[in-house]
């Protein structure tokens, strides 16, 4: 940043561990140093923006909140159609609110900052933005230099923990057999709920799109009764196999017991209906029909609320789909 004598100052940061640390850092020394209604790093990915940190007096922003990418400031930043400074958003039509929205808008976004975060390849991690009820001074322009040095600091450091983030899951893939179902070859209960707790912290630290789905079997009961526990393992192991071909590598897929499987998937909220249909379709071409909630997972409330969820929504499916096929089988 200039000073008030006209010399540079940077920011005095220690070196950052990780990528959440860094992100911190630098919306508190902005907001420290360029004052605005808010600071955050955001997450861009499946179509939506997403908050992952924030320093705000004015807007409300919390780490979770987020907005379809398509309609964001950010979006035309990131393209070069806007600056990625605007003092005044009326200066530039594509970011200018027409009045009647102005006035019956609570938090108008009158000066905007934005400037990318990206993976060593430039693809579009996410980005670093300001934002302002009232327009700021033209000068403010004389700081995209101190933006530019910021976002690409944050982009280094994402590089390094990433690199490391995938190393460890790496090492983490060769579970033990305490951690595997011996009859599906999947996770078991404790394998799963190790992989959740490892996990959990990575996904709020990088906004990583998740959802998870529950499933149970709809008609295992009915197998064990009528042909008997070996046909019945048999279904469970052409079920564990479907959902294999079925899902992308990484994914993981947990038997928790009995005929209930869990799974994350690495997809936004947009993609979570098409997946639930693709799965059913492929377990009824099985044979082995199947009962599935899914949830996403935010980056506030994690795992443990979309496991909630999702297991609320798989029982009214059971339930539905019990009703259209008149199925009294658990």
């Amino acid at each position: 940043m200039v000073s008030n004598d006209g010399s540079t100052v940077l920011p005095d940061l220690a070196p950052p561990r990780a990528f959440d640390q860094a992100c911190r850092m630098v919306v508190d020394y902005l907001a420290a140093t360029l004052p605005l209604g808010a600071w955050a790093v955001t997450r861009v990915a499946a179509g939506w923006q997403t908050v992952l940190v924030a320093h705000d007096r004015d807007y409300g922003l919390q780490p979770g909140w987020g907005n379809r990418w398509s309609a964001t400031m950010c979006r035309t930043m990131v393209t070069g159609e806007t600056p990625r400074i605007v003092p005044d958003t009326t200066w530039v039509p594509a970011l200018a609110v027409p009045a009647e929205t102005a006035a019956a808008a609570d938090v108008p976004v009158a000066a905007y900052v934005g400037t990318p975060i990206v993976h060593p390849d430039g693809e579009l991690f996410g980005t670093l933005i300001g934002i302002n009820q009232q327009p700021v001074d033209a000068g403010f322009v004389a700081h995209e230099g101190l933006l530019d040095l910021l976002s690409s600091l944050l982009s280094s450091v994402l590089e390094a923990d990433t690199n490391t983030v995938d190393s460890a899951r790496e090492l983490e893939r060769a579970v033990s057999d305490a951690e595997t179902d011996q009859l599906t070859g999947l996770l078991n209960r404790r394998g799963w709920t190790r992989w959740l707790e490892r996990e959990e912290e990575r996904f709020r630290r990088f906004g990583d799109p998740a959802c998870v789905l529950m499933m149970d079997l709809d008609g295992l009961k009915q197998v064990n009764d009528t042909q008997g526990h070996e046909a019945g393992d048999r279904y469970l192991q052409r079920t564990a196999e479907t959902l294999r071909r079925a899902t992308r590598h990484g994914d993981p897929l947990a038997r928790l017991g009995g005929d209930e499987f869990a799974m994350v998937a690495t997809i936004g909220p947009d993609d979570a209906g098409p997946l639930v249909a693709r799965l059913q379709r492929v377990l009824d071409d099985a044979g082995t029909p199947c009962s599935i909630g899914v949830a996403p997972v935010g980056v506030a409330s994690g795992f443990s609320e979309a496991i909630s969820e999702a297991d609320a929504a798989m029982y009214d499916d059971k339930r539905a789909r019990k009703g259209r096929s008149g199925s009294t089988d658990a």
